[in-house]
């Protein structure tokens, strides 16, 4: 009965170190997603700046060549 007992503790030992480890690693890749999409968002708001200031540029040619046109 004591080593039955004993076994069950070990066991249980064994299963909350287990979801200890799970639990760091899961914080530690939590950490790396989050970095991750931060970087990603940061890259994202200079891909839509560039495409405006890209946009911007190109609708004043297409003005300058209508006006060119024109005269």
């Amino acid at each position: 009965m004591a080593d039955s007992i004993n076994e069950q503790l070990r066991r249980l030992e064994l299963q909350v170190e287990l979801l200890l480890a799970q639990c760091a690693r899961l914080r530690e890749e939590n950490e790396v997603l989050r970095s991750s999409q931060e970087a990603l968002v940061a890259e994202r708001a200079a891909l839509l700046e560039k495409t405006e200031t890209a946009r911007a540029r190109v609708e004043a040619m297409i003005s300058r060549l209508r006006a060119m046109e024109q005269h």
